[in-house]
């Protein structure tokens, strides 16, 4: 047994007991989409203070030479064709989709004792969409778009605030700020969607939504073969 220093966590020893109904196909919606919505808003309605961010995933891109790399952005867009998230183009994410365009994403939502795994393959949504989106941003968020490059080495934290003071200077509250070139919205086309409950005894209920043919809406009913998978 490895031994553990005085002021070290035993996480072998960290664990709770999942006591949440089960999850049984009688229970799952007939689509993707209407599952999710369903999930979705049972989260919500757990209130802030509980989940403070829904809509955050865990995404994970692949690069050219097999370098896997995750972390959360915000869903901001969700209908029959798909998940849709924003970015700078020029972050690693979003080279990382230039060489390859298949993601997974991961919504865990741990109070409730569940998950929602999505694989697919993105792609750019229109300018004008994205225009749409980044106009409905809060002001200091549309000028943080502008201000960061994303991913970049910065060598401190002032050489970002003089940036942002800069363009605060240049775009007044109220004032119409361009949306960068270099950002805008990907949609994730689905390919399979999993939804996990867990369960007594580590026995979870996995149901997944698999593509059958080359149609990937979310809301088709019989766009999707439905798989029970072994905890």
């Amino acid at each position: 047994m490895i031994e553990m220093e005085d002021d070290s966590l035993d996480v072998s020893a960290m664990r709770i007991n999942y006591e949440q109904d089960g999850f049984l196909e009688t229970q799952l919606a007939t689509n993707p989409l209407a599952q999710f919505n369903t999930w979705l808003r049972e989260t919500v309605d757990l209130g802030l203070e509980v989940m403070p961010e829904p809509n955050a995933m865990v995404l994970s891109t692949v690069n050219g030479v097999g370098e896997v790399h995750s972390r959360t952005v915000l869903l901001k867009g969700l209908d029959n064709r798909g998940f849709i998230f924003f970015t700078n183009f020029h972050s690693t994410k979003g080279t990382d989709l230039l060489e390859n365009n298949r993601v997974s994403a991961l919504f865990p939502w741990y109070p409730l004792h569940r998950q929602v795994i999505i694989t697919g393959a993105v792609s750019r949504i229109s300018v004008d969409e994205s225009a749409e989106y980044f106009a409905s941003r809060p002001y200091k968020s549309q000028l943080g778009a502008i201000a960061s490059e994303q991913s970049a080495p910065i060598s401190n934290r002032e050489v970002l605030e003089t940036r942002f003071a800069e363009l605060q200077r240049r775009y007044p509250l109220g004032s119409e700020i361009p949306m960068p070139e270099h950002w805008g919205g990907f949609l994730i086309t689905v390919d399979a969607v999993e939804f996990w409950q867990g369960q007594r005894s580590r026995l979870h209920d996995r149901l997944k939504f698999q593509a059958l043919a080359d149609s990937r809406d979310i809301s088709d009913d019989n766009a999707w073969e439905i798989v029970r998978l072994s905890p």
